[in-house]
């Protein structure tokens, strides 16, 4: 027998309104956030390579290339930046590849969520960690004698042209990872990929000095078109062009692997 009395007390409550795609990319942004707490190791790796890069380039080629570490300096440090942020994107893949090894990703499938969320969520942590590791490399920066000259404005400039190349490098790991089934490979691949682009650059030298062939591939290289940009916005000199052409590499990728990535992850 029904309980007419319950049933009065009954209040028809319309339904909740689904998340929106924002909504649901600031969610597994936080995700992305709290792996700090649960794998600190991360944040050992992220802050001692910074540091370990611009000590060593600065005073141990400082002096041979530049005639004194200050001066290297100033030419090295918006480079090793650059640096810092395009080997920090292959964590992404790590990451991905982490997380679909364990079947999370199936879980997140078959939610009523935007399809793009959880990798929105992984490119939150991936500008979390750029954040953190270019503050740590100007801090030392600062204390060693580098002086940005176009100042707090172009330090901004400077570090908002570096999250959108990390935004944009981290969509190629991304990829790796829905293709690649260990993070280990993901971060071999990864590394021999990047190695030849960074290594290849004007991040720690002029390539006035290089030979013809080595030098055509430097000039025209998005690494080294990352870095003049940068070099520009922090010392107060960079053209729209010089802009402009930094990021066209970011651009192109997103354009091309974000819905790349999306296609792989629904056909597996």
């Amino acid at each position: 027998m029904i309980d007419t009395t319950s049933l009065q007390r009954l209040q028809r409550v319309a339904r909740p309104r689904t998340p929106s795609a924002l909504s649901n990319a600031l969610v597994f942004g936080w995700r992305a956030v709290l792996k700090f707490k649960h794998v600190p190791e991360q944040l050992f790796d992220l802050v001692m390579t910074p540091i370990m890069f611009t000590l060593l380039f600065t005073f141990v080629f400082g002096g041979a290339l530049a005639g004194s570490p200050g001066e290297y300096l100033q030419f090295f440090l918006p480079g090793i930046l650059v640096q810092t942020v395009v080997f920090n994107a292959v964590y992404s893949g790590m990451g991905l590849s982490t997380d679909l090894d364990k079947g999370l990703f199936d879980r997140f499938r078959s939610l009523p969520i935007w399809s793009l969320s959880p990798f929105a969520g992984l490119m939150v942590g991936d500008i979390l960690r750029h954040l953190i590791a270019a503050s740590i490399i100007l801090t030392i920066g600062l204390i060693l004698g580098y002086r940005p000259e176009a100042g707090t404005l172009g330090v901004l400039a400077a570090f908002a042209m570096l999250i959108t190349i990390g935004f944009g490098m981290g969509w190629v790991f991304i990829v790796l990872g829905l293709l690649i089934r260990t993070p280990t490979t993901v971060m071999t691949l990864g590394f021999t990929f990047l190695f030849p682009l960074v290594f290849a650059s004007n991040i720690m030298v002029d390539p006035g000095t290089m030979p013809d062939w080595l030098r055509a591939f430097v000039e025209v290289n998005p690494v080294s078109l990352m870095t003049t940009a940068l070099r520009g916005l922090m010392g107060g000199g960079a053209t729209l062009s010089q802009v402009v052409l930094a990021l066209i590499a970011p651009v192109a990728l997103t354009a091309i692997l974000a819905p790349t990535t999306l296609w792989l992850y629904l056909r597996r």
